[in-house]
């Protein structure tokens, strides 16, 4: 069985890609960032009139993400405890880890998925983080 997940309760993808991809009793997430799926926002961004990063705030970017996860999740059929691999993309390891990875035990303790943590050049859009997921689902 294969199925393509949209949902618009999670940060519209940038390309022709859906949201998740059903295969068997596998979830794959693409990779899904802090976006606000309402206005294209990104929580605590502020740029300059060139448009580059003046300040970002990676505590609000890592709680709009994981919520952009959950959605994405429920509209699939599946939940945030079916979640088993994670891949976080971080554009800056040296300042950003300490305060991701509290973030992340908020919300990661009890699911106790595999996690690949990466640094990253940049992202498609000024975000900070982007979140790659593989969940089961029944």
């Amino acid at each position: 069985m294969t199925d393509i997940i949209h949902t618009d309760n999670a940060s519209k993808p940038l390309g022709a890609y859906p949201h998740a991809r059903r295969v068997g009793n596998l979830l794959f997430l693409s990779g899904i960032g802090p976006r606000d799926p309402k206005d294209n926002s990104i929580p605590g961004l502020e740029l300059d009139a060139e448009g580059n990063i003046v300040k970002y705030d990676i505590e609000a970017e890592c709680h709009a993400v994981f919520a952009n996860i959950k959605a994405v999740l429920e509209a699939s059929g599946s939940s945030w405890e079916k979640i088993i691999d994670v891949t976080v993309f971080l554009t800056n390891m040296k300042k950003d880890f300490s305060v991701y990875n509290k973030v992340y035990a908020e919300y990661f303790t009890s699911v106790q998925a595999s996690r690949t943590t990466v640094e990253v050049k940049s992202l498609p859009t000024p975000i900070a983080i982007e979140l790659k997921v593989i969940a089961t689902i029944d």
